[in-house]
């Protein structure tokens, strides 16, 4: 195997056409990442765990999407509606996580925008009430509670294993 150096690399690989970050300054940014988002696993968790989990959980959709499926002890804040009822339902001492439908929506980062703009602590739920129903993780809709099986291709199928990272 022929080793070649980082620029003869970088002129013949798409990956590396432009060139990582450094050490430093990739920490900077995955550390402001991890700031700003959280992923499904990791809010069920917290949400599972014995007490208080020290946030509050936000669902940004509309009302006919909330009934389709929603985490369980979510609230139910419709983006448009944040600034007059924000005040209403949510403690600014408390950070929120907003989540919308998935991956391919951002209305979860709307919400998140309208709330950090009026003072909130906010995270971003990454993967949304997509991520979770496909993780396997509990739901409840308009006519109950309900729960599917995890897609192999977004977690472990064994319900007591952990993906690790």
């Amino acid at each position: 195997m022929v080793m070649t150096s980082p620029t003869t690399a970088t002129a013949v690989n798409s990956v590396l056409r432009v060139p990582p970050a450094s050490p430093a300054g990739a920490a900077a940014y995955f550390g402001a990442s991890l700031a700003f988002h959280a992923d499904a696993s990791d809010v069920a968790s917290a949400l599972a765990a014995d007490g208080d989990p020290g946030f509050v959980v936000v669902d940004s959709r509309s009302t006919a999407s909330w009934d389709q499926g929603h985490i369980p002890g979510a609230v139910h804040l419709p983006t448009a509606l944040i600034p007059e009822q924000a005040p209403r339902l949510l403690d600014p001492a408390v950070p929120v996580v907003t989540y919308c439908w998935g991956p391919g929506c951002n209305g979860a980062t709307r919400a998140a925008l309208a709330l950090a703009q009026l003072g909130y602590q906010v995270k971003e739920m990454l993967g949304g009430f997509e991520y979770w129903a496909r993780e396997g993780f509990a739901f409840e809709t308009w006519e109950g509670g309900e729960r599917r099986a995890a897609d192999p291709l977004t977690a472990p199928v064994d319900a007591d294993a952990d993906c690790g990272c």
